[in-house]
């Protein structure tokens, strides 16, 4: 498919997505603008711009993942240098919205970050967000500026509909991802489970049963992150115990800390698809994980936002 940009169009790059917005400009036809991202000896981040912006519509490409408050530091900085060299709309390109998990208070006297990201990003001069499966959708309702929230479901959905399996189940790991496990099994024609947890102490879980059957079939575990691995991992492990015939799990987001790989590795887990809206190290490519791009989705929907046709479509 061919897109046509005019001449205020404008795609840069900082350091979190290098990659995929290199994808992306291939599939505009456009190339990357020129900027440069150093550091000062104590750290400070120092962005310069090398091509004129005046009037332009920009976008920029930045996931706050690891290392998070690096990424939305340069991020901001890349913000305010455009506002004050007279960009004409600056559209952020979040495929991963970092804080994203703390957007309410759990418990007295706790921050809502994921509201104080937004402020922040909204303050410093954001025109527009386009992000991907926030952790809650409800968090589109921080920001005082149009929200384009795609989902990334259909994209996982799409590739376990290619391979064709048998007899398949979509299980959610936790009562959180029961939306989006109902919306893949929608896509699939096929029968939703959900594995019960239940907490006894911060950060431990105990997974006591199967709301469901999954013995015999194929199961595909679906949830938006992966952070540690130990839920999608203990998922796997209850899938096995209830007589799964194959594990195979997909996330949009592979946050993936702590032993995370580790885990992977050594699960039942047969095959692990992802996205690229956190790019992956080297050291994290393992032969169980599959990564699947989102950049034709991104691209779609920046050429309807230029071109000021609808997005709506994306989302169904």
């Amino acid at each position: 498919m061919t897109y046509q940009q005019n001449k205020r169009f404008k795609l840069f790059s900082l350091n979190s997505n290098q990659k995929l917005a290199t994808e992306m400009a291939e599939l505009l036809g456009c190339e990357l603008g020129k900027c440069s991202v150093s550091h000062f000896s104590d750290g400070e981040i120092q962005i310069h711009i090398e091509e004129s912006v005046r009037g332009s519509e920009v976008y920029i490409v930045q996931s706050t993942s690891y290392p998070v408050n690096d990424n939305i530091l340069e991020l901001l900085i890349m913000i305010d240098a455009l506002k004050r060299a007279s960009a004409g709309i600056i559209n952020v390109v979040i495929p991963y919205y970092g804080y994203g998990r703390q957007d309410r208070k759990a418990r007295s006297r706790e921050p809502i970050t994921a509201k104080l990201v937004a402020n922040l990003l909204e303050t410093t001069g954001a025109g527009r967000i386009l992000t991907m499966d926030l952790h809650t959708s409800q968090i589109q309702g921080f920001f005082d500026i149009p929200v384009e929230h795609l989902n990334g479901v259909p994209i996982l959905g799409q590739y376990f509909q290619e391979k064709e399996l048998e007899d398949i189940v979509i299980v959610a790991p936790h009562n959180g991802s029961i939306g989006r496990a109902r919306k893949v099994a929608n896509l699939l024609h096929a029968p939703i489970a959900l594995i019960d947890k239940r907490r006894f102490e911060e950060n431990a879980f105990e997974t006591t049963s199967v709301v469901g059957n999954v013995e015999g079939k194929n199961a595909i575990i679906i949830d938006d992150l992966i952070d540690t691995g130990e839920t999608i991992v203990l998922a796997a492990k209850t899938l096995a115990e209830n007589g799964a015939k194959a594990i195979f799990a997909g996330c949009t987001h592979p946050v993936f800390t702590d032993k995370a790989i580790e885990k992977i590795e050594a699960s039942p887990i047969k095959e692990l698809v992802v996205t690229n809206t956190i790019e992956l190290p080297s050291e994290k490519v393992i032969s169980k994980i599959k990564t699947i791009s989102v950049a034709p989705l991104l691209v779609e929907a920046i050429d309807r936002i230029h071109n000021e046709k609808a997005v709506s479509p994306l989302f169904e």
